[in-house]
C-alpha cells in the first residue's frame, strides 16, 4: 500500500541569486578536486599496471598439497579447494552448517519515503516547486528513521529490530596444506541460501520460541507472513560453502600475505574456479583499466559540474525572463562541457607525462589542439554575433 501528498513552495529571484552565489564556492571545490582526482588516477593506474606486469613475470605456480619452504617470500599461484573442518552455528535459531561463513539476514517491514520534485520558472526570475512525497511499505534490512519523514503521522516505524543481523566466519580456512589469510577469506563471497527446515526450528532458543516461528525456510516475527504489517520481521540465512579457488599472493610459511611490487602496488588475488595465473593477471589488468576509465569519467563530470556551478549566477540573472535564463543555462552547459573535456584531457596528459612521457606528450598535443579548436570556435561565434548585430 502507498499514499502520497504534495507540497508547493516558491523561491524569489533574489533568493535564487543568493543560492547561486553560494553554489560558486561548491563549484570551485569540485573544480579543483577534479584536477587532483584525474592526476592521482593516472599515477594509480600506471603503478598498478607496472605492479601487475612485474607480478606476471615472477609468479610461480605451486601445488597446494605441500608447502615448499624454498618459495617462502615469493609470489605464488595456488589452486585447490578452500575448505574448513569447522561448523558454524547460530544458537538462537538452531542453525548449524559446515561452512566458511554463515550470515543471519534480518529484514523488517517498514514505511519508506520517496521524494520527487518538479520546478517551474516564473516571470520575474522566481520559481515554483511541486514536491511529491510518496509513502509505501517495504522490506528493509536497515531501520528507516520515520521521524525525518516530511509527513511522519501515519507512517511511524519501530525504532529497534527484534533481532539483529549477525555473521560467523571459520577461524581456519585451508587450501590444501596452506591456510588462507583473513584478507583472502573475506574474498570468498559466493553465498547460497541455507535451507532452514522444521527440524532446525526445534533448536530455537527459549527466548526466541515465544517470538519467532518457522516460515518458508526461515523465521517470521509477526501474525501472518501473507499479510505483513509494519514492524513484522523475517529472518533467513546464507552460507559460503567450500569451493575450488585460485589465488596469487606472497607465500609466508604455510600461509599468504599481499605481495608488494617494486612499483608500489600490492598483489593479493583470489578467484573462484581453476584459473591459470596468466588469466588472473589479465583479468586484473582489465579491471585496472576499467577503474581508470570510471575515475576519468568521474573527474570529468566533477569538473563540468564545478564549472557550471561557478557560472550559474549568470543563468539565474537571465531568469527574469524564463526563456532567456534557459537559453543562457544551455549555452553555459555546452561551454562547461567543452572546457571540462579540454581541461580533463590536459590533466590526464600531464599525468601521463609524469609517469609515461612518450604517451603523455601525444595526449598533450591532442589536448592543446582541442583547446585551440574551442577558442577558435568561440571567436568565430562572437564574430558572427557582431556581424548579425551590425
Amino acid at each position: 500500500m502507498a499514499d502520497s501528498f504534495q507540497e508547493v513552495t516558491s523561491e524569489s529571484w533574489f533568493g535564487r541569486i543568493w543560492d547561486s552565489i553560494k553554489s560558486v564556492l561548491v563549484g570551485i571545490v569540485l573544480f579543483l578536486a577534479s584536477f587532483i582526482l584525474l592526476f592521482w588516477n593516472e599515477g594509480r593506474a600506471v603503478h598498478t599496471a607496472r605492479s601487475l606486469a612485474e607480478g606476471a613475470s615472477v609468479v610461480a605456480s605451486v601445488p597446494a598439497d605441500a608447502v615448499n619452504a624454498a618459495n617462502d617470500g615469493k609470489l605464488v599461484h595456488v589452486t585447490g579447494e578452500a575448505t574448513t573442518t569447522e561448523k558454524l552455528a547460530d544458537s538462537e535459531f538452531g542453525v548449524t552448517v559446515p561452512a566458511i561463513r554463515l550470515e543471519r539476514m534480518v529484514q523488517m517491514y517498514q514505511w519508506s519515503e520517496k521524494k520527487s520534485s518538479e520546478t517551474k520558472k516564473k516571470l520575474g526570475g522566481g520559481t515554483e516547486t511541486v514536491t511529491t512525497y510518496t509513502y509505501e511499505s517495504v522490506w528493509s534490512p536497515k531501520l528507516i528513521e520515520s521521524s525525518s519523514f516530511k509527513e511522519p503521522t501515519g507512517h511511524v516505524n519501530p525504532t529497534t529490530m527484534p533481532v539483529e543481523a549477525k555473521d560467523w566466519t571459520a577461524q581456519k580456512v585451508t587450501v590444501g596444506a596452506f591456510t588462507l589469510a583473513d584478507s583472502q577469506v573475506s574474498m570468498l563471497n559466493r553465498k547460497e541460501p541455507v535451507a532452514v527446515d522444521e527440524a532446525m526450528a526445534q533448536g530455537l532458543s527459549e527466548a526466541m520460541k515465544a517470538k519467532a516461528k518457522f516460515d518458508k525456510a526461515g523465521y517470521y516475527f509477526g501474525a501472518d507472513s501473507g499479510t505483513p504489517k509494519i514492524g513484522d520481521t523475517k529472518v533467513s540465512f546464507q552460507e559460503v560453502k567450500p569451493a575450488t579457488v585460485s589465488l596469487v599472493a606472497r607465500q609466508v610459511s604455510n600461509s599468504f600475505e599481499p605481495y608488494t611490487a617494486k612499483a608500489g602496488s600490492e598483489i593479493n588475488m583470489l578467484s573462484y574456479g581453476t584459473i591459470a595465473a596468466d588469466t588472473m593477471f589479465k583479468s586484473a589488468e582489465e579491471a585496472n583499466a576499467m577503474l581508470a576509465w570510471i575515475l576519468r569519467g568521474s573527474g570529468f563530470l566533477a569538473m563540468m559540474l564545478g564549472l557550471f556551478l561557478i557560472f550559474r549566477p549568470i543563468a539565474v540573472f537571465g531568469d527574469v525572463i524564463p526563456f532567456v535564463g534557459s537559453a543562457l543555462a544551455g549555452g553555459i552547459g555546452l561551454a562547461c562541457f567543452l572546457m571540462a573535456a579540454c581541461l580533463s584531457l590536459l590533466t590526464i596528459a600531464l599525468g601521463w607525462i609524469a609517469y609515461r612521457p612518450l604517451v603523455g606528450i601525444g595526449l598533450m598535443v591532442i589536448a592543446c589542439g582541442a583547446i585551440y579548436g574551442v577558442v577558435k570556435l568561440s571567436q568565430k561565434g562572437k564574430g558572427a554575433a557582431k556581424a548579425a548585430g551590425a
